[in-house]
């Protein structure tokens, strides 16, 4: 019989993790951090509501077990395909440089060495569901800094799978040599038959299964297949964690993972927050008041030096301009979900003692409330600290500037690389600024007048020659940095006319307030795409529809912005009925030679034919025995209708 006790306290651990996911949510803070503060409230060392967390840490870990178990199936294969490069390169040396300097400074501190390389792996590890939400909301995931993040994260969330293998082998480290390789033979032997076992039986299972067409059984068996790998990796000697994993790597090989992950994935929400609220409840709020120095030493390590280790080698490795790593680092300067993994699976081995395992608990949660503040700070940051050190050559475009009338292209991306081709053939002179110093080089292989600068600072600005400039080009992914750019230019030079490019809607309005003429929002264009190839399936005229999407763009795309309730205003669609020139072209299969009179074009569909170009060779005011044969190209005067039945009258020759 179920004790009742248990049941209450699970119960009240799931409403207060609603509670905290709710209220987090609400203040656009991470998730986590919402199950950290509410379990630390509620647990024993707040309001006692639970006076024993313990007694459901058994079913909370769960939780890990399906989050591994998920990262394993969610392997980013493609995100790795593209990224793989920059992961490996900076991603490997922010993780090594980060353990490698915090083990150090611990051992100094009195911390035993297996215990400080734990902590190392702990403090290297970010929060991917924060990083990736800060991201997002700031609109930087395709900008340089969101992918220097995105590209470390991808590495330390591989990492994990190291760091969860390395704990068996560092509890055991106080034994000998001789003790120390028999524990490495014996995981080596372990993993090898977890993956024999995994990738011989697992697509086995989901392939019979699927083939019965039992949703029940599906469902079932993707319950065995988690806990029956954590379960015969623990019997290995492995960890729970790394069984899942393994499992989830394996189970990629099925075309049934898709649906695999749909049946795991809602148990693993409600068992993760489960587990981050049993984590808050061991939290001891004293422990802020009892060892100050080392929750502050911990912070210190989390954000200051792992943010500089990420700007670093986002310089230094990675060829990024130091703005975007220096955003990167700010993004990064947390631990998250899996400093806790690592923290709770080390205290189950006593390689962090409760004294130490209580600072992770207490720096891990500032870090990820001190996050969103830092990153909001950032730019301001960044911006002193480049005045401070002006003598830095980055920032400083090593020309002078644009000749007279000539255009300045910021970001030579695929946008930018198409303005400066455009520029480059009608011989109109551009300057072209850019800050990422691997872009600069190919492109200077390729000729192209392009300096390495910070356009985000006024010096780089006035030296590119903004205020000499016909015209200044803003083509980056970054959507701060785009605004920034445009206020500085408006101050710098407020008659030179800046056209900036955004992927946002949000942005159209921040835009133009800091002094952008003319925003180009990628949203708007295909949205306005779309409705163009829309109308042009019901025979619309192409002019009245490009007077239509013209019309779109110079109301400040004021009509798609307006909520979908509102009609659009009638002007507008008058706008798709005006009588306009047009060309038509004469089907290929179209019969012969027939002369205008016989078509009566005139009678039968109001046109007016104004030219017939034959071969490519135009005759205007062409008269009634004027011949039409296929492949011409009639210059034609009438609405949208007129045009649409004369269409219809050629390709009616061309059925008969």
């Amino acid at each position: 019989m179920i004790d009742a006790s248990f049941l209450f306290e699970v119960l009240l651990l799931l409403i207060i993790s609603a509670v905290g996911l709710a209220t987090f949510e609400w203040l656009r803070l991470p998730s986590i951090v919402g199950f950290l503060v509410v379990g630390a409230l509620a647990g024993p060392g707040g309001l006692q509501l639970v006076d024993e967390p313990e007694r459901v840490r058994s079913l909370a870990e769960l939780g890990v077990v399906f989050l591994l178990f998920e990262i394993g199936l969610e392997l980013p294969l493609e995100r790795l395909r593209s990224l793989w490069r920059t992961a490996l390169v900076a991603g490997g040396a922010q993780v090594t440089a980060t353990v490698l300097l915090v083990a150090a400074g611990a051992t100094a501190l009195g911390v035993p060495l297996p215990s400080a390389l734990l902590l190392g792996g702990v403090i290297a590890m970010s929060s991917t569901a924060q990083a990736m939400r800060l991201l997002v909301d700031h609109g930087s995931v395709d900008a340089p800094q969101g992918r220097l993040a995105v590209s470390i994260l991808v590495l330390q969330d591989l990492a994990i799978v190291l760091f969860l293998l390395a704990i068996p082998l560092l509890s055991e480290s106080g034994g000998t040599l001789r003790e120390i390789g028999l524990a490495v033979v014996r995981m080596g032997v372990a993993l090898g038959a977890m993956l024999l076992v995994t990738r011989g039986i697992i697509p086995r299972l989901l392939d019979r299964a699927a083939r019965m067409r039992s949703y029940d059984l599906f469902s079932l068996l993707a319950l065995i297949v988690v806990l029956g790998s954590a379960f015969l990796a623990e019997m290995l000697g492995l960890t729970l964690a790394v069984g899942a994993f393994l499992a989830g790597v394996a189970a990629t090989a099925s075309p049934y993972s898709h649906q695999l992950f749909s049946e795991v994935v809602p148990l693993r929400g409600v068992l993760i927050g489960l587990f981050f609220t049993a984590v808050g409840m061991l939290f001891e709020p004293a422990v802020l008041l009892e060892n100050p120095a080392g929750v502050l030493a911990y912070l210190a390590a989390a954000i200051v030096l792992k943010g500089a280790i990420v700007a670093g080698v986002g310089v230094g490795l990675a060829r990024e301009g130091r703005r975007s790593s220096l955003l990167a680092a700010a993004v990064l300067a947390q631990t998250g979900e899996f400093s806790f993994v690592l923290a709770e699976a080390a205290r189950a081995t006593n390689l962090l003692d409760p004294a130490l395992h209580q600072v992770v608990i207490a720096g891990s949660i500032l870090s990820l409330l001190a996050t969103p503040f830092l990153l909001r700070a950032a730019p301001a940051l960044i911006d002193r600290m480049g005045d401070l050190g002006r003598a830095n050559p980055e920032g400083e475009a090593s020309a002078d500037g644009v000749a007279q009338e000539g255009v300045v292209i910021i970001g030579f991306g695929h946008a930018g690389q198409t303005v400066a081709r455009t520029l480059r053939a009608l011989e109109i002179p551009y300057e072209i600024a850019e800050a990422n110093a691997r872009g600069v080089e190919a492109a200077r292989e390729q000729g192209e007048p392009i300096v390495f600068a910070d356009a985000t600072r006024p010096p780089a600005l006035r030296r590119l020659g903004v205020a000499r400039a016909k015209l200044v080009v803003i083509a980056i992914s970054d959507p701060l940095a785009t605004r920034r750019i445009v206020s500085r230019i408006e101050a710098i030079a407020p008659n030179t006319h800046v056209i900036a490019r955004t992927r946002y809607v949000r942005e159209v309005d921040h835009l133009e307030r800091a002094g952008a003429r003319s925003v180009i929002a990628e949203e708007y264009e295909g949205a306005i795409e779309l409705v163009a190839r829309t109308l042009g399936e019901f025979s619309i005229a192409a002019p009245a529809i490009r007077n239509f999407t013209d019309a779109l763009r110079e109301e400040g795309y004021g009509a798609i912005r307006a909520p979908s309730g509102l009609p659009i205003d009638p002007w507008l669609l008058e706008l798709l009925d005006q009588v306009e020139t047009d060309w038509v072209e004469v089907p290929e299969d179209f019969p012969g030679e027939i002369s205008l009179r016989e078509l009566d074009v005139r009678a039968r569909t109001g046109a007016s034919v104004l030219v017939i170009e034959h071969t490519g060779i135009a005759t205007p005011n062409p008269e009634p025995d004027q011949p039409v044969t296929a492949s011409d190209r009639l210059l034609v005067l009438g609405d949208p209708s007129t045009l649409s039945r004369l269409t219809q009258l050629l390709r009616e020759q061309e059925a008969h």
